[in-house]
């Protein structure tokens, strides 16, 4: 095949374009003038390089690096499909794509295992929390990138893969055969009683049939308590289904309410979204936890419900998503999956937070708070656009020590939980469960030979102190003081591993708990200890409180900085 020869018919081709719709700029001499004089310009550029170019051009490499580079200054939800992708977008819109079970992570280039879901294939072929991919069906997954990643391990439900992997403290690689299934049943880790009266139901995703596990929770609770309260825990969960969204407000809400309308360019994509049936608990007194990635399907449903003051919302203002997508054929079976509308909850506001167009500033930017238009709920309470759902009881996420968020940041938490499980068969139950000073002791040993250099406050201070003060020309007896007081902070870090035992102890507690009773145990151990769970208890012990956010009142958390 001759590149050079296809490459300047493709250009010939778009030059053609150009001059087809040079003939539309009559009808409007503004639009269709510009985008026939681009594409003019695109296809010289083509030409040019064709004929010119020291080095074989490839049309496809380099057409899909312009597409990417184009679609990247809009939004990161429009996106190019080529053909060979069809199939896995395919699969992932309808909601028929097999999986494995399990969360990724990239390090040092490869991608390891960072969480196993309990009764998923990944798990009964015997994959743990900390393997390293090696190799799928036989190719090297080094240098591959989470993403990719993600798509090889989907596929046809029921259809087979094999995976090699190497299990730290192992010197030799296994292959397992792991058998996909469907993605469904998995959006309810966990769901218990409270207290006596009040329900919890974690929710971590909006897949295909989520209402109807979330109902299914409700359902047992209230068959065997007097489930008077319920919280619904929509934290880290980052969104899914629409039609999946609008029947989760339907649990609570009647027949008939407008959840979610939708408005764009054309008519087709004004659009109004109703709950379609009678509600499962109408009058179930509601508290509902978000957090900043609570996103999307997680938004209309949280909004919806402050909308109608239906319920409370508790936790932190989640992520800002309020842009719909649909995809549109573009020839040789491709697609371009492309925002399309935005959507509106009944208040009439959109949550979108990012301003993709730089309207605001160059480049993208969030709303400015000063932009941030008001709405009112049912009950009259005042809300505001262009930022996510802001909560009506705040609560503060809470903040690491340096040295903790290090130990984070460089998986040696995590990396020590994958240590202690293959060095312990089993543990004590998730509500029993703790370390002893000996395991911390173990902990910091384990430390020893590791990396986890972090800089405090204090010395980014000090070293921008000394700057100035060498700007400046004082003298080095001033330098001398600086230096003196950064190497009594290095002495004093030394002790932070002690200074911050318990709050690191908590999340290594809670890493090795995991690894046992997976996402179902991690949620058990922290019920009593989360803050956001012990102001929704709070709140449901009083019913008057309760009523008055809904109505109005002390609910500072809907009113943003620099509004009055």
């Amino acid at each position: 095949m001759n590149t050079k020869v296809n490459l300047t018919t493709f250009a010939a081709i778009l030059a053609l374009g150009g001059a087809l719709l040079f003939s539309y700029s009559f009808l409007d001499n503004g639009k269709y003038f510009e985008i026939a004089k681009n594409l003019e310009l695109y296809a010289d550029l083509y030409r040019e390089l064709d004929e010119s170019y020291v080095d074989e051009i490839n049309p496809a490499g380099l057409m899909r690096k312009g597409i990417d580079s184009m679609l990247k200054t809009l939004d990161p939800y429009t996106n190019y499909i080529t053909e060979a992708q069809i199939e896995g977008f395919r699969m992932q819109r309808t909601g028929a794509s097999g999986s494995i079970g399990v969360d990724l992570l990239l390090r040092n280039d490869y991608v390891y295992l960072s969480d196993v879901y309990e009764n998923q294939p990944a798990q009964k072929a015997g994959l743990m929390a900390g393997d390293k991919i090696s190799a799928i069906n036989g190719a090297s997954a080094k240098d591959r990138t989470i993403e990719e990643v993600q798509q090889i391990l989907q596929g046809q439900p029921g259809s087979e893969l094999k995976i090699t992997y190497l299990r730290p403290g192992e010197s030799a690689e296994q292959t397992v055969t792991v058998l996909r299934n469907k993605e469904e049943g998995n959006s309810v880790p966990h769901f218990s009683m409270l207290n006596k009266n009040t329900g919890y139901i974690k929710m971590k995703s909006f897949t295909q049939n989520c209402t109807a596990e979330v109902a299914e929770a409700l359902e047992k609770l209230q068959k065997d308590n007097e489930v008077k309260n319920l919280v619904l825990d929509l934290r880290h969960n980052g969104g899914g289904l629409l039609t999946e969204a609008i029947n989760m407000v339907n649990l609570f809400v009647p027949k008939g309410q407008v959840v979610v309308s939708t408005s764009g360019k054309t008519e087709e994509w004004q659009k109004e979204y109703k709950t379609p049936s009678e509600p499962l608990a109408p009058d179930l007194p509601l508290v509902i936890l978000i957090d900043e990635k609570s996103a999307s399907a997680s938004e209309i449903v949280s909004g919806t419900i402050q909308d109608l003051d239906r319920g409370v919302i508790i936790g932190v203002k989640s992520f800002g998503k309020g842009l719909v997508q649909q995809t549109k054929d573009i020839g040789y079976n491709a697609k371009l999956k492309l925002t399309v509308s935005k959507y509106f909850i009944p208040s009439g506001r959109c949550v979108q937070a990012i301003d993709y167009s730089g309207r605001y500033l160059d480049g993208i930017s969030t709303v400015p708070d000063s932009l941030r238009k008001t709405f009112k709920t049912r009950n009259g309470r005042t809300v505001y656009d262009g930022s996510g759902v802001t909560p009506d009881v705040e609560v503060q996420q809470p903040k690491y020590a340096n040295i903790t968020q290090s130990l984070l940041d460089n998986y040696l938490i995590f990396d020590y939980a994958t240590q202690y499980r293959q060095q312990h068969d089993s543990i004590a139950p998730p509500t029993e469960f703790d370390l002893t000073d000996a395991d911390f002791d173990s902990f910091v040993k384990f430390l020893a030979d590791k990396n986890y250099e972090y800089t405090t406050e204090s010395e980014k201070n000090l070293k921008q102190l000394l700057e100035s003060v060498k700007e400046e020309n004082y003298s080095n007896a001033v330098e001398a003081v600086i230096a003196k007081l950064q190497n009594t902070i290095k002495e004093e870090k030394q002790k932070d591993l002690r200074k911050y035992k318990n709050e690191i102890t908590e999340l290594l507690k809670l890493e090795i708990i995991s690894r046992y009773y997976f996402q179902k145990g991690e949620i058990q151990a922290t019920l009593n200890d989360d803050d956001n769970i012990k102001k929704a208890l709070a709140l449901f012990s009083n019913a008057a409180e309760y009523e008055k956010i809904l109505k109005g009142a002390g609910t500072p958390a809907t009113n943003p900085k620099g509004k009055k």
